[in-house]
C-alpha cells in the first residue's frame, strides 16, 4: 500500500485504522456525501471503499494540519447519530460518527500498551480526524461510547476542543435496550465487559462476580451508572467551558434549541433560522440508523409499546439502580446541563 499523493491535506481520505504493529496509519476515502448515508464509519457500515493507502504514524504527526475539533461523548441509544448528522452543514462543521480508529485506541490499551503510547496514538488519531473538510469548517467526532474511559485523555490532547455528553435517562435508555432485543442485551453485556477491563465499573462496587449475577438490563444500568459518575466528575473537573451534557429527551422535545445550544457551545455560529432549518430537515425526520422516516410521535409510541411489555422488568432495575447510585454517590441528574429546563 503506497501512499496516496497529497493524502493528508484531503479529509475525504478518513484515517481508519491504527495499525500498531507497524505504527502506521490505514487511509480509505469516504466522500462526504457518503458520511450521511451510512450511521457508522465502520467496514460494514461503509461497504467497499476502493484502494487503502498506508503512512507512517510519524509523518502523519508531523505534516497533519487539523482544525477546530469537538467532540460529542454519548450513552448509546440517545440520538447521537442524528444530532451528529444535524451539525454537518457545508461551511459550518462536518460531523464523523464513530471512526474507527478510535476504537483502535482502546483496543491498543486493554492489550497493555504503555500508557505514553496510547496517548501518543490518541493525538494521532484526533489530529488526523480534525483535518477539515471545507475552508473555515470545524469537525464534531462523535465516539462509539467504549471509547468513554478515554475522554479525558482526548480533551486533555485537543486543550481547545469542547465537548458534549449527551445521554438518555436511564429509563429511557432501559425501554432502548428492552424493545431491540437479544442483540442488545448482548451488547450491554459486552460493553460492560470492556468497561470492567477499564476499572469503570469498580466506582459502583461491581465487580466480576457481581455482575455474572446481574439480569441483562441490570449489567445494562451498571454501564449506563458508570459513564453517569464518570462524566459527572469530569464536568466538575473541566468546568462548563469545556463539558456540557444534554438530555436525550430534552433535545428530541425541542430540536431546534438542542442544535442551537450545541452550536453555541462549539462555536459553530449557527442563529436561530438555521438550527430551526436542520431541526426540520431530515436528520430529525428518518431513523437514525436504518435511514427510513420517523417522526418524533412513532418514536414515542414504539418507546410506549416497550415500556408496557417490560413494565416490571424495568420497574425492578430502577429501584435496583438508585441503591446502586445512592451508594456510589451517582446523582441520575448531570450538572452543566443543555437545555435543562425542558429536562
Amino acid at each position: 500500500m503506497s501512499p496516496a499523493p497529497h493524502l493528508l491535506a484531503d479529509a475525504e481520505w478518513l484515517a481508519h485504522r491504527y495499525v500498531e504493529s507497524e505504527d502506521r496509519v490505514r487511509f480509505v476515502r469516504v466522500p462526504r456525501a457518503r458520511h450521511g448515508e451510512v450511521p457508522f464509519l465502520t467496514d460494514d457500515c461503509l461497504g467497499e471503499t476502493g484502494p487503502a493507502y498506508e503512512l507512517p504514524a510519524t509523518a502523519c504527526l508531523e505534516e497533519a494540519q487539523p482544525g477546530p475539533l469537538h467532540l460529542l461523548f454519548h450513552s448509546a441509544f440517545c440520538g447521537s447519530t442524528m444530532l451528529v448528522r444535524a451539525l454537518d452543514r457545508r461551511g459550518t462543521a462536518m460531523g464523523l460518527s464513530e471512526p474507527v480508529i478510535l476504537n483502535d485506541l482502546v483496543g491498543f490499551r486493554r492489550r497493555g500498551a504503555d500508557l505514553r503510547a496510547v496517548a501518543r496514538a490518541a493525538d494521532l488519531a484526533t489530529k488526523l480526524l480534525a483535518r477539515p473538510f471545507g475552508k473555515g469548517e470545524a469537525v464534531v467526532v462523535k465516539p462509539s461510547n467504549v471509547l468513554n474511559p478515554l475522554a479525558e485523555l482526548l480533551l486533555t490532547l485537543r486543550p481547545e476542543a469542547k465537548a458534549v455528553f449527551l445521554y438518555a435517562p436511564l429509563e429511557t435508555f432501559l425501554i432502548s435496550v428492552a424493545r431491540k432485543g437479544l442483540h442488545c442485551r448482548l451488547w450491554a453485556r459486552e460493553l460492560a465487559e470492556g468497561y470492567l477491563a477499564e476499572g469503570y465499573l469498580a466506582p459502583l462496587g461491581l465487580g466480576p462476580a457481581e455482575i455474572f449475577r446481574q439480569s441483562d438490563l441490570q449489567v445494562a444500568a451498571a454501564g449506563w451508572l458508570a459513564q453517569h459518575l464518570h462524566f459527572g466528575r469530569l464536568c466538575g473537573k473541566l468546568g462548563p467551558e469545556r463539558l456540557r451534557t444534554i438530555d436525550a429527551d430534552a433535545m428530541t422535545a425541542d430540536p431546534a434549541g438542542a442544535i442551537g445550544a450545541v452550536s453555541a457551545h462549539f462555536g459553530l455560529g449557527l442563529d436561530r433560522a438555521a438550527a430551526s432549518a436542520i431541526a426540520a430537515g431530515p436528520a430529525f425526520a428518518r431513523h437514525s440508523k436504518s435511514g427510513q422516516a420517523y417522526s418524533a410521535a412513532a418514536r414515542r409510541d414504539d418507546y410506549a409499546a416497550a415500556q408496557s411489555a417490560h413494565r416490571e422488568e424495568i420497574a425492578m432495575v430502577l429501584a435496583w439502580a438508585a441503591k446502586v447510585a445512592e451508594a456510589a454517590e451517582v446523582s441520575l441528574d448531570l450538572p452543566d446541563r443543555l437545555l435543562a429546563s425542558l429536562g
